[in-house]
């Protein structure tokens, strides 16, 4: 669960997601349409192990009340942040009369955005604010200051409901980020809420949003693209220079929060999956629990240190709320079945949309916005790539040092699938998870 130096013998499960996709392809077709929804609807997550593989018989041995919490985890962990954050809502419902401000007849275009927008959350590593925030600032014309705030409230609802579903079912996350991520996040959202937020115009924070959620969509393709992937649970061989990376990419996710209300998880997620080859299915929850941490801070700092939240966004944040509270935690179950690919398909689909809006609806498209808006996108996209070739010199480099006379124990292997029908045995274990004939 912690991803620590051992992470390299945690591969078992992974090695089954490294299948050629044409034979995974010819599969499909040979066996229907049930094999393919299995296969990319119902595939499970990775859980530690203490909470998983259990068999029938270790389930019927186990104490009643053990064997429920096992059996119906994924159930629990919806139910209970749900419960807990319905019950101060509807408190606050009738204790300051929300059905007398008309709240819901003038906003409820969100609460039903939020339906997807809180299933997203959950389940992918993009936030609920790479909903709210597009579809208020393009579509409802709702200033981005209002629109960041929103989608900071959002967060701190939905997507800790949904974390509290991750860390109850025992869902695998990478904690090297969730610690190290979080303390530059702190320095980020800090410096960009009181220098680059103010600096920037209402215009160039919308395209800037969009721009760096299509070069991460881009990217997002070529790496799904990328046949046979090996990745792994938590960061092989972590050093100090890794950890250093996690800070870095923290505090510039951080700057992207305090003017966009989210951007900590996507690049968290770019620096996991790109540079140190996380799987998707630990890294989707690690940012998941990362942006619901930090959106909470974010939050505070807006409305206690600079006292600055309108009531506008507090009135969003009402018709909202009950809706994100059961569709994150609804969102993060369903991830744990998605197929990689398919909650990578999820978020490209979202990110090219947005994109396409920004440039259809945004007025003025000044030359200068225009400009800086394809010169960040250029150079997220390059940095982005950068990451992902530094990533494959790492994993290069690792399976040397993990495998130092991988020829020899190729060559051996090849000698003895020659000899199988002869029955002679080498006296060589073969491990088959980690060589390719």
């Amino acid at each position: 669960m912690s991803g620590l130096d051992d992470s390299g013998r945690e591969m078992g499960n992974n090695n089954n997601e490294m299948v050629n996709d044409k034979e995974s392809g010819r599969k499909c077709c040979r066996y229907g349409c049930r094999f393919w929804c299995k296969k990319y609807f119902w595939e499970g997550q990775e859980l530690t192990t203490s909470d998983g593989g259990y068999s029938q018989e270790q389930l019927d041995l186990m104490p009643s009340n053990k064997r429920f919490l096992v059996k119906y985890r994924r159930l629990i962990g919806f139910a209970i942040p749900v419960t807990i954050w319905h019950f101060f809502w509807w408190a606050l419902f009738f204790d300051r009369g929300f059905w007398k401000e008309q709240y819901f007849p003038t906003k409820y275009h969100l609460s039903i955005t939020m339906i997807a927008g809180g299933t997203v959350a959950g389940m992918t590593s993009v936030g609920g604010g790479a909903v709210a925030f597009p579809v208020l600032t393009l579509v409802l014309r709702v200033p981005p200051d209002i629109a960041r705030d929103v989608a900071l409230m959002i967060q701190s609802s939905g997507m800790t409901a949904a974390s509290f579903s991750i860390f109850f079912m025992r869902v695998c996350v990478e904690w090297h980020a969730l610690i190290l991520c979080t303390v530059g996040s702190l320095a980020g959202i800090i410096f960009g809420l009181h220098v680059v937020d103010p600096a920037m115009s209402s215009s160039l924070k919308k395209l800037t949003f969009v721009s760096i959620w299509l070069s991460f969509a881009i990217v997002l393709l070529i790496l799904n693209r990328t046949h046979k992937r090996r990745t792994f649970n938590g960061i092989p061989a972590f050093g100090a220079w890794k950890g250093a990376v996690l800070v870095i990419g923290g505090f510039v996710g951080g700057i992207f929060t305090a003017f966009a209300g989210t951007g900590l998880d996507i690049c968290a997620f770019m620096v996991l999956t790109l540079l140190f080859r996380i799987s998707e299915k630990v890294a989707t929850p690690t940012t998941v629990i990362l942006m619901a941490f930090n959106s909470l801070i974010a939050l505070y700092w807006r409305a206690n240190m600079l006292q600055a939240v309108t009531d506008t966004a507090w009135q969003y944040i009402a018709v909202t709320f009950p809706v994100v509270t059961i569709m994150a935690p609804v969102g993060s179950i369903i991830g744990t079945h998605f197929h990689r690919l398919v909650l990578a398909a999820l978020v490209i689909i979202l990110n090219v949309t947005s994109y396409i809006l920004a440039f259809v609806i945004v007025r003025p498209l000044t030359f200068p916005v225009v400009g800086t808006s394809i010169g960040i996108m250029v150079g997220c996209f390059l940095v982005f790539i950068a990451m992902t070739y530094a990533g494959q010199k790492l994993l290069d480099r690792y399976e040397s040092s993990e495998d130092p006379n991988g020829d020899k124990e190729r060559r051996i292997a090849i000698l003895s699938k020659i000899f199988d029908e002869s029955h002679i045995n080498l006296g060589y274990r073969r491990d088959n998870s980690s060589l390719e004939l």
